[in-house]
């Protein structure tokens, strides 16, 4: 049984590469036998340590089927009727008064993809390729049509931005599997509109924040600042930061509760952790061209491509923003649509594919969605207003049923009349497929527990494949 005065040392407790080094160092004068019974108790102490790290994997509810999950956000609000929902009455009613302006169809031209015969707007010709992969959600809807509240509350489940974002709720539940990396990274070239909030944690412990990594340009030396130590080595900076830990423990012991002192104390072994995996994980020149080529260029691609490298490290859940602002947000001209979608559809299905090659996919939960949808109205002449009735976000892999629509909008695609989801059912439905339940999922503050959720949400089990 290993010493409890040595797994409650601070210095030795964190100082794991220093402690093996002594151990090591130790047995040349013990002989086999007693270097046998200290590295003995170097695993015992080992597993000490891990239990009370708090990103360390935890039990789940019940069996998951995903354990990580992409979140590819458009901000900004794309369009379901010029992507994933075909309504041909538009062009029927093309120019009647409805609510909001006057009825504009499609200018894209739409067909079905996949065995399954998935209806697809023109603008995602690669991803239509992967069709018989993605369960289209058309039945959508949330609360507001203005972009702060929105954003909010497809990221938090909440309009104000007072809570935990669901990454951090989804950390906080499961942990990591990599002590090395962030649980929860976010690609975001610069900030959308509400900025860190919508990546932040709230009043949940700060080790669960996200971590943002501007995305602009995926260079590994660079991506993340003073990601080395030009003055110290390894060994060093270990036992340097074992030092610091001990006084930081030491001065956490006479204060109760501090989550930002302890989230302090946890994000310094993360850092150091870091240096060594980091740069590995963003260094998408380790790639072969052929990878490299089917991601295509750009931001967003690169992202993608990240994002997979990350998840297969252990990484829990990955976060890519289309863009900084609201770049689908289409007031003027819905045919800005074509940029968008051209510059994340050659990405996204690479995406898709190369998880499904490397056996990823499975336990692998992609989301695609905006905060809401856009007007089958037009805004002047040619663009399109914020949506929220009635709007589209689709699935792929983790559990779900593949080559599937759930859902309808209406004749016109003004509301949702089918299969509806709200904001609470679709996070309901993805921590249900990471193995939480929603509602037992909850954190206590301020007097009450609160939850992703809160006080509402449904699983979905329709979309659940068998």
């Amino acid at each position: 049984m290993y010493d409890p005065q040595i797994v409650n040392n601070p210095l030795l407790k964190n100082n794991l590469v220093s402690r093996r080094q002594l151990l090591k160092s130790s047995g040349v004068g013990f002989g086999m036998l007693g270097l046998s019974a200290l590295l003995a108790q170097e695993q015992q102490l080992d597993a000490a340590v891990k239990s009370t790290s708090p990103l360390i994997p935890k039990q789940t509810h019940h069996t998951p089927r995903a354990k990580h999950v992409i979140f590819l956000f458009m901000n900004g609000g794309p369009s379901h009727v010029d992507t994933f929902d075909p309504k041909p009455e538009l062009k029927a009613q093309e120019g009647k008064t409805g609510k909001g302006g006057k009825y504009m169809p499609s200018p894209f031209s739409f067909g079905k993809y996949g065995e399954a015969g998935i209806d697809m707007s023109e603008l995602y010709p690669n991803l239509g390729k992967v069709a018989d992969e993605l369960c289209i959600l058309r039945g959508m809807h949330t609360t507001t049509p203005n972009h702060e509240p929105g954003l909010l509350m497809m990221n938090s489940g909440n309009q104000q931005p007072i809570r935990p974002c669901l990454g951090s709720w989804v950390t906080y539940g499961l942990g990591t599997e990599n002590q090395n990396l962030p649980g929860f990274v976010v690609l975001c070239p610069g900030k959308p509109v509400v900025g860190p909030a919508l990546w932040g944690n709230s009043f949940l412990p700060g080790i669960y924040q996200g971590t943002h990594i501007n995305n602009s340009k995926v260079d590994p030396k660079n991506v993340i600042g003073h990601i080395n130590n030009k003055n110290l080595t390894p060994d060093a900076q270990r036992r340097l930061l074992d030092l610091l830990q001990q006084s930081n423990r030491k001065h956490l012991e006479k204060r109760t509760a501090d989550l930002n002192l302890e989230a302090r104390i946890q994000s310094l072994e993360v850092a150091y952790g870091m240096q060594f995996e980091a740069q590995q994980a963003f260094d998408i020149t380790r790639e072969s061209q052929e990878t490299l080529d089917a991601y295509g260029e750009g931001q967003f691609a690169n992202g993608c491509l990240v994002a997979r490298r990350l998840v297969e490290r252990g990484v829990r859940m990955v976060q890519i923003y289309y863009g900084s602002g609201q770049p689908w947000d289409a007031h003027g001209n819905i045919m800005d649509h074509k940029r968008d979608a051209g510059k994340s559809d050659q990405p996204i299905a690479a995406l898709i594919q190369d998880l499904k090659q490397r056996g990823l996919l499975d336990d692998t939960l992609i989301i695609w969605g905006g905060e809401f949808g856009r007007t089958p109205t037009a805004q002047g002449k040619t663009g399109r207003n914020h949506h929220n009735t009635g709007f589209t976000t689709w699935l792929c892999g983790g559990g779900v049923k593949g080559g599937h629509i759930h859902g309808a909008t209406d004749e016109l695609g003004v509301n949702a009349v089918e299969g509806r989801m709200d904001v609470h059912d679709l996070h309901a439905t993805i921590l249900h497929l990471l193995g939480i339940n929603h509602e037992e999922l909850t954190f206590r503050y301020s007097g009450r527990d609160f939850r992703l959720t809160d006080v509402f949400g449904n699983v979905n089990h329709d979309i659940i494949a068998s």
